[in-house]
């Protein structure tokens, strides 16, 4: 691949042939792959190989990831696949989640949701429960639901600026009330190589769409591919290089804010391959798998709380520019306590609660100008006036001391 790049940048750079038609290089490329394999085109992931058992061959030699996001998520959860392409990450999280969990695919790719469904049958009578669907749509708007649009045009073929007006109603319509996914539907959300292959001008509604469609707490485990440096528009407009997971791949840190302007949090960076995908012109491409969690949403209100951050460094800074030095006792509001007492954080703090309950009701706005450092007596109380000695003192001879 990358003899085949260097020859078409320097084409393309030279005739001035005009935008990449992007959609259509991936759909072209993936089409293909569907029907033949393409080793080319995926990372060597180890997978739990007890998770492969009831997965045909088929489905495992088309397969194109990156990572395993399978590995974050748990039992009895809802969780979409985005690009689901061969169906492969879809049958391993069914195995995990059980029956009492869900998972659905979305893939914009027919070929691919053809091979997806086309063992889906077989492979449920072998777990023994029926919780994979397959959705046909785009991963950067899932409101859309494309097989019911499907449907509507073969009813009602577009002939007329008046038929695309019906139909643009019709998808408005669909959008709002059989939307592909609904709203704070998912608990987790996992991809596997694939948000690299949407284009620049829908990346900002994509994450937004993986943040419309997770419930409050839920979170997201993304396998992907990222630049170490900014690729420059030839490689961009190269179809091999795109359609090949490369040139449309985020730069390291552009992934990550990505995902905090989108209002996620604890953003945990799992993965970053030493070992890089490809090399473009001196630009290393890697693999990378990132955790990250929706739920800040609500007051800020305070009940006497405060937090410890435990160490090893001197200080951290979280996401809302909370400044915790090691050791200290921080005022925090509920929210962000509550934040701090569930993962990715739980290990890294002390959570030091109010001696005497200040009820929600009572309780007043959280001052995020004042000096964060939590005095003791706020937490247990200005009349606080306890004495209390030990009954038995440590000394030679004493069951507590040898």
């Amino acid at each position: 691949m990358n003899g085949n790049g260097a020859g078409l940048t320097q084409e393309k750079k030279s005739t001035g042939n005009p935008p990449l038609d992007i959609e259509a290089v991936v759909r072209e490329r993936y089409r293909k792959a569907a029907g033949n394999a393409e080793p080319g085109l995926c990372v060597p992931v180890n997978y739990d190989r007890s998770l492969l058992e009831i997965i045909p061959a088929e489905i495992l030699e088309k397969d194109y990831g990156c990572g395993d996001p399978s590995k974050y998520v748990r039992q009895a959860e809802i969780v979409l696949d985005l690009g689901s392409g061969s169906g492969k990450t879809c049958f391993i999280i069914a195995q995990i989640v059980g029956p009492n969990g869900r998972v659905i695919g979305v893939d914009f790719n027919e070929e691919m949701l053809t091979l997806s469904r086309k063992h889906q049958t077989a492979i449920e009578k072998r777990l023994g429960y029926h919780n994979v669907e397959f959705r046909r749509g785009r991963i950067q708007n899932l409101r859309v639901n494309l097989e019911l649009l499907d449907e509507y045009l073969k009813r009602n073929p577009v002939r007329s600026v008046s038929d695309l007006s019906r139909l643009r109603d019709f998808e408005e319509l669909i959008s709002r009330e059989q939307p592909l996914i609904p709203d704070e539907s998912i608990d987790v959300i996992v991809s596997n190589c694939v948000l690299n292959l949407v284009r620049p001008e829908d990346k900002q509604q994509l994450f937004s769409e993986m943040y419309r469609v997770l419930r409050k707490g839920g979170r997201i485990a993304i396998s992907d591919i990222v630049s170490d440096e900014p690729a420059p528009d030839h490689l961009k407009n190269d179809p091999e290089l795109w359609s090949g997971c490369v040139s449309g791949a985020f730069q390291e840190e552009e992934f990550l804010r990505a995902f905090e302007e989108a209002k996620f949090y604890g953003i945990h960076l799992e993965d970053l391959r030493s070992e890089p995908y490809q090399i473009i012109e001196g630009i290393e491409f890697r693999s990378v798998t990132i955790t990250a969690h929706k739920g800040k949403e609500g007051p800020c209100i305070d009940r006497n709380q405060a937090v410890i951050y435990r160490g090893p460094w001197k200080q951290v800074v979280d996401d809302d520019d909370h400044v915790l030095p090691r050791g200290v006792r921080i005022a925090v509001c509920e929210k962000t306590y509550n934040i701090y007492s569930r993962p990715p954080y739980q290990e890294q703090f002390v959570l030091i609660p109010p001696r005497e309950e200040v009820a929600v009701d009572a309780a007043p706005v959280f001052d995020c100008s004042r000096d964060h450092r939590r005095h003791p007596r706020e937490t247990k109380g200005l009349d606080y006036n306890l004495t209390r000695t030990s009954e038995s003192l440590c000394g030679p001879g004493s069951a507590c001391c040898p």
